[in-house]
């Protein structure tokens, strides 16, 4: 059995940042680039996020008690009593060890955000439950499994669970950047929502299977799937792979255009600003590598399928991907040649 944790904010912080890249190896590699409080931040805000993740993602469990979840989960935001409760009150969640094991901490997260500046906990805090009030009107609203019907409602969905997010970070560029003020951040603030709804639509694709077989939730919809002739029964059905595949060319094309618009938010961040933009081509990266698999790929359409980019490619990316983030035009240039073909240790060492 493990010792028991201390409870002191330094145990706290040192916990969390073990515990980060077993739920997010991707996000574990993008929030070292971030110094000091803002680090700390960004840190906290992400595994407050996964919690809520958490809550949803569990499959067995009633609506009507992941409702009550968001809603302890809410008030543990608020009052340190509430969130040293909340891990007793959630011990029946189930799911993967990682996320588990993280929800049943959410009292050391939420005090790292007690230690967060003021105004800083008043953003994370804000983003956070507009994150769970979505999340709590979809499983209300499907019982039984999320199973989204419309484009519209897609959108919908993607923000409250993705868009939020890229607000949050925009905010906290802002308090804690000395090169985001007045003059940049219009412009990310324009594009903010689309830098993190473009990650989660290429999450949605790469894991159709995964989460309709696991997570008993279908976020491809209905209406689509209907003008090819399928439907949410029958979305992992082999009679339906073509049509199944169509269906989703549409919204891998949606992806394109967001994933652009999210490269735009990231030239928008001042060169002078490497942290940031260090945290946020990395995703970027990863993500055009993953829907350019995805384009020719019917894997996310069969039982057990998926797709991921080789490790290899992983490692290649974040080489390059650091090295030339600090140019726009360059940037550029390596994204055109993601898009064509995996981008691998041999294409890295033959330049």
């Amino acid at each position: 059995m493990a010792p028991p944790l201390g409870r002191s904010l330094d145990d706290a912080e040192r916990w969390a940042r073990a515990r980060l890249p077993a739920v997010s190896r991707t996000f574990a590699l993008s929030i070292r680039f971030l110094p000091g409080t803002l680090g700390r931040a960004v840190m906290t805000a992400y595994l407050l996020c996964r919690i809520a993740d958490t809550i949803e993602d569990d499959g067995a469990m009633p609506a009507a008690r992941k409702a009550e979840l968001f809603d302890a989960f809410r008030r543990a935001l608020d009052a340190e009593a509430a969130a040293d409760a909340f891990p007793a009150l959630a011990s029946d969640i189930t799911g993967d060890r990682a996320h588990v094991e993280l929800l049943l901490h959410t009292d050391l997260v939420c005090r790292l955000l007690r230690s967060l500046p003021v105004r800083t906990q008043e953003r994370v805090v804000h983003w956070v439950v507009e994150m769970v009030t979505g999340m709590h009107k979809f499983v209300v609203l499907y019982p039984h499994g999320i199973r989204i019907q419309t484009l519209a409602e897609y959108r919908e969905y993607c923000y409250y669970v993705a868009g939020t997010v890229g607000c949050l970070l925009t905010e906290l560029w802002r308090e804690h950047s000395p090169h985001i003020g007045e003059r940049e951040y219009p412009g990310l603030w324009e594009r903010c929502q689309k830098f993190g709804e473009a990650l989660q639509t290429v999450n949605i694709l790469k894991d159709i299977a995964w989460d309709a077989e696991h997570e008993n939730a279908i976020y491809i919809p209905a209406s689509t799937l209907a003008e090819h002739g399928s439907g949410h029964a029958t979305l992992l059905g082999s009679a339906h792979l073509e049509g199944n595949k169509a269906a989703v060319a549409s919204f891998i094309e949606l992806a394109w255009q967001d994933l652009d618009e999210a490269l735009e938010y990231l030239y928008r961040v001042p060169r002078r600003a490497l942290a940031i933009r260090a945290f946020c081509v990395l995703p970027l990266l990863y993500a055009y590598a993953t829907l350019r698999d995805l384009s020719a790929s019917r894997s996310m359409l069969k039982a057990g399928g998926s797709v991921k980019i080789s490790r290899g490619e992983v490692r290649s990316l974040m080489i390059v991907g650091l090295s030339v983030m600090w140019s726009n035009r360059l940037l550029r240039s390596l994204v055109r040649r993601v898009k064509q073909r995996p981008f691998n240790p041999i294409a890295l060492s033959a330049g």
